[in-house]
């Protein structure tokens, strides 16, 4: 695909850690069902939220599995370990085994820290003197943000949550019956459709408990989460382990090795060296963006059926793509999407005084299905 052609796509953004993308309008195309997968659990029927009792319950329910995970919000601190095993097959950075620790005192700041086995190495200070960092690159590689993610903020805040499209379901999950949440922007086409959508994003939650078990912000890429054993700080509720999985392959698998209270720590821990004074300050790690576009081959009209491949990477603060990579690896249009991902300029400016920023970024791409493609899966449905 040549440079220009990318420009040509016609694309929407949302720019948030939490809903989808708007569609196109009342003329898009339809696109094939969402690729199957054990932990795809809403694959039913799914019905809209529409009443004001109705969507400040899902999003209190949101709220409350939220909560869990904020550990800084019960002012007390803490000393968490953590270890985490990557195998993405060399799609990714840094396979193999991590360690990461987070010091959090309510008075001093957060001091976290994290190591690969395979090289990399970083410190990050934020404190009331300023955010510092020190360690190999400028940029957290896009498993060590994964594993933050997944730990500290798997779902979307209820400001994104207010004005978007709400769907729920019922599903079972070892055993368990979850409430699913669908989360995507108003006017998106996941209102009238079976199943989960391409543009929504799903969390899945035990209503006894309040406990997030799969989270998935894209067909074919979830968090699933074990509270065996897990870990407590005041009335705060850590998984024992995260995995999370692409394309039905477990790509990491995420262990909290222990949680303590802290009743003070070493202030020597949040003084910046000279080298972290010299330097940037600590990058921030910003929300997710979803983007959708046609192929190179122009907007598909209504009457085309779309087949989607969504390509997951990290966008650094100075606007470059990095670890790209399909979710849906088997489709023969992969190459092609991730070719168009990589060509794309996603440079934004750090307003002045402002952190610089990396996130991550989910590219749907839309393909016209073939012929085959759609009479098998229209069989498959009867």
């Amino acid at each position: 695909m040549a440079n220009g052609m990318v420009s040509k796509t016609v694309f929407r953004l949302i720019a948030a850690a939490a809903l989808s993308l708007a569609t196109f309008g009342q003329h898009a195309p339809r696109m094939t069902p969402v690729p199957g997968d054990a932990l795809e659990l809403v694959t039913g029927q799914v019905r809209s939220v529409d009443t004001k009792a109705g969507r400040d319950a899902k999003a209190q329910l949101l709220t409350h599995a939220r909560d869990s995970y904020n550990l800084r919000s019960a002012a007390r601190g803490y000393d968490l370990k953590v270890t985490f095993q990557v195998n993405s097959g060399g799609q990714t950075e840094y396979d193999g085994t991590w360690e990461m620790e987070d010091v959090f005192d309510p008075r001093q700041g957060l001091r976290w820290t994290a190591k690969a086995a395979s090289g990399y190495t970083v410190t990050q200070i934020s404190s009331k003197s300023g955010y510092y960092r020190e360690g190999t690159s400028n940029t957290v590689p896009l498993r060590l943000q994964e594993a933050r993610a997944a730990l500290f903020d798997p779902i979307p805040p209820a400001a994104s949550v207010a004005n978007g499209l709400i769907r729920t379901s019922t599903a079972t999950f070892k055993g368990v019956p979850l409430t699913c949440v669908l989360l995507s922007s108003r006017g998106s086409t996941a209102t009238g459709t079976a199943g989960r959508s391409w543009e929504e994003t799903e969390a899945c939650i035990d209503p006894r408990s309040g406990l997030l078990q799969v989270q998935s912000q894209v067909p074919g890429r979830y968090y699933s989460y074990d509270y065996s054993n897990a870990p407590q700080l005041g009335g705060h509720i850590l998984p024992r382990k995260v995995t999370v999985t692409e394309a039905g392959k477990v790509v990491s698998e995420i262990s909290v090795e222990s949680l303590k209270r802290l009743p003070a720590a070493d202030s020597a821990l949040f003084v910046p060296t000279a080298e972290m004074k010299q330097g940037e300050p600590a990058i921030q790690m910003a929300g997710a963006q979803k983007l959708l576009l046609d192929s190179a081959l122009g907007p598909l009209a209504s009457s085309v059926t779309s087949r989607p491949v969504c390509v997951f990477g990290l966008v650094t603060s100075s606007g470059q793509l990095v670890e790209a990579h399909s979710l849906q690896p088997s489709d023969p249009n992969s190459p092609a999407a991730v070719d168009a991902a990589k060509r794309m300029n996603f440079f934004s400016p750090t307003r002045p005084g402002a952190r610089h920023q990396q996130h991550f970024v989910f590219i749907i791409e839309r393909f016209p299905a073939s012929q085959a493609v759609e009479e098998r899966e229209a069989g498959a449905g009867r």
